[in-house]
């Protein structure tokens, strides 16, 4: 895929599935399984390839190159490690933005990707409480949702 610089210095698509649409340009970014699944280990603090690696179970090859694409895309960052062997990655802060993102795919799953009962893991704050499901508000501080919203197309 032929690229070009973003704004946060990565590389991203020329051709964009959908070029007005934020969700399509960010699924283009980050929308495949492994991606979002790093940047979700990130978060958890993985930062060594062997991190990932065996976090996700993902193949070697692939884990390259999504980390590659993170890295261009602006989303991880790449440095030396202290011995200065192997790389380590940390979240950039747009990396870091996408954590609601990554919430509002978690709580989704808690509620509709489990039998009632079954174990899952599950996120909680500083005291050890579960994060209240997020809700999109409206301009009066009302839930909103789809019956109570619409996109507006740009040009």
């Amino acid at each position: 895929m032929v690229s070009n610089s973003n704004s946060f210095g990565g590389v991203v698509p020329e051709t964009w599935t959908d070029p007005a649409c934020p969700v399509a340009r960010t699924l283009d970014l980050v929308g495949d399984r492994w991606s979002l699944l790093i940047v979700r280990d990130a978060m958890d603090g993985a930062r060594a390839f062997t991190d990932f690696q065996q976090r996700t179970g993902i193949a070697r090859n692939i884990l390259t190159d999504r980390l590659r694409r993170l890295v261009d895309r602006g989303i991880l960052d790449r440095q030396a490690a202290p011995s200065g062997r192997r790389p380590v990655y940390s979240l950039t802060p747009a990396g870091r933005d996408l954590f609601t993102v990554v919430v509002a795919l978690r709580q989704w799953g808690e509620r509709h990707a489990f039998a009632p009962g079954e174990p899952h893991s599950v996120l909680v704050d500083e005291h050890g409480v579960p994060l209240p499901p997020l809700t999109p508000l409206g301009s009066a501080g009302t839930p909103a949702g789809p019956d109570t919203t619409t996109v507006r197309k740009a040009g």
